[in-house]
């Protein structure tokens, strides 16, 4: 193509063209009053990037240092938050065990917000229940041991072997002279505020709870999305698929748990009740609760139970006694197996290291959550570590 007048002219000026290949680069319309470092990186509109920092024994210690620094706040501060972490991942925990009946009432043609009402509202009432059932008995405990408390103290003075050491060590006396001075007061007004601080703050970590399950039951199906779409694209679906399936065997777990709990506490009511044991209601309800977790909650409702049919008579405590040591092999060997088999199929050595390990860290929220984690982690290295060994 023969080159217009301009464009010679132009080539013998030697100034260079304005036209540009398609397989150029963009260039930079130079300004004379761009700035001379926006002059020398065409493309670059804030200028070419200087050179790198270089490596000196001061910049790397200094950067080891705030590692270091940094990770030393994050412990400090996961460990000042550990109280509401733990109040965080038990809501969490309670909202998917407590959504395979939301799910269960959705399929049924009952809107979710009913559904998580309905389930809410029997949460409080269990709770409710509860509270109505155990103060009226410790406070009647209270007032008759109050009553009886002069009788005691006569029985006391009255034993032969009370009234030797009394002679002895001025027992009695020194009782009294308790009893008369300011110390007691002082502790037992010191015990009770003690005591009120303890309500208090169960009482509104109870109901923090409540309102994070609520929270959590309402939106966990957008806390899953969001959690499904920070995987790559290309993992996605297997991801849900195996986390569809951790949810759905936590969820199990809970309901079973909370079904072999009902069972133990209806089964103790009604034993309980025949035997003549006094607050049967509440006793029966503190070994459902007790129940619930994991290696040495049934054998605390057993105690208390036992010990509260002392009361009654010793024939009446040794029966007790052997009603829970037959229950909870029966509990062990029938009902939990059966219960479990189709929502989280965990070994009997892999459940008992869970609940111990987790029991160590946490406590008996720990030893709550352990069993669900080891189903997870089991699921994971069937699913996924397994199958990558076998290919390597």
């Amino acid at each position: 193509m023969p080159e217009t007048r301009s464009d010679a002219t132009a080539s013998a000026a030697g100034e260079p063209h304005d036209r540009q290949d398609a397989g150029d680069p963009p260039r930079h319309r130079e300004d004379p009053g761009d700035p001379p470092g926006r002059r020398e990186a065409p493309g670059l509109p804030f200028g070419r990037p200087g050179r790198p920092f270089s490596s000196t024994p001061f910049t790397f210690g200094f950067t080891a240092a705030l590692g270091v620094l940094s990770a030393w706040l994050l412990v400090q501060s996961l460990t000042a938050a550990s109280s509401v972490l733990i109040v965080i991942s038990m809501a969490l925990f309670l909202a998917v065990g407590l959504n395979p009946v939301v799910e269960w009432l959705c399929r049924r043609g009952v809107p979710r917000r009913l559904a998580i009402a309905a389930v809410f509202v029997m949460v409080i009432a269990f709770f409710t229940g509860f509270a109505f059932a155990i103060v009226p008995a410790v406070s009647d405990q209270a007032g008759q041991f109050v009553k009886q408390l002069p009788t005691y103290v006569t029985q006391l003075q009255s034993n032969p072997q009370i009234r030797d050491l009394d002679q002895r060590y001025g027992l009695l006396e020194k009782a009294a002279q308790y009893l008369t001075s300011g110390q007691l007061g002082q502790q037992l007004f010191g015990g009770i505020l003690g005591v009120a601080s303890i309500v208090i703050s169960a009482v509104f970590t109870t109901l923090t709870l409540l309102i994070l399950t609520l929270y959590f039951l309402a939106a966990l199906p957008s806390i899953t999305r969001t959690g499904y779409r920070l995987v790559p694209r290309t993992r996605r679906p297997r991801v849900q698929m195996l986390g569809d399936e951790i949810l759905r065997r936590v969820g199990g777990y809970v309901a079973g748990n909370l079904l072999i709990s009902l069972i133990a506490g209806v089964t103790s009511f009604v034993f309980l009740s025949i035997a003549g044991v006094p607050y049967a209601l509440p006793l029966s309800i503190i070994v459902a609760i007790t129940d619930l977790i994991p290696l040495i909650g049934a054998g605390i409702g057993a105690a208390i139970a036992t010990l509260s049919a002392l009361f009654v008579s010793l024939p009446v405590t040794i029966a007790t006694l052997v009603f829970f040591i037959v229950y909870q092999q029966v509990e062990n060997y029938w009902i939990a197996p059966r219960v479990m088999k189709s929502s989280v199929d965990v070994p009997a050595a892999t459940t008992i290291v869970a609940a111990l390990i987790g029991g160590t860290l946490l406590g008996v929220v720990g030893a709550l959550l352990a069993i669900p984690a080891a189903a997870a982690l089991q699921l994971i290295v069937a699913e996924v570590v397994v199958p990558r060994q076998e290919r390597n």
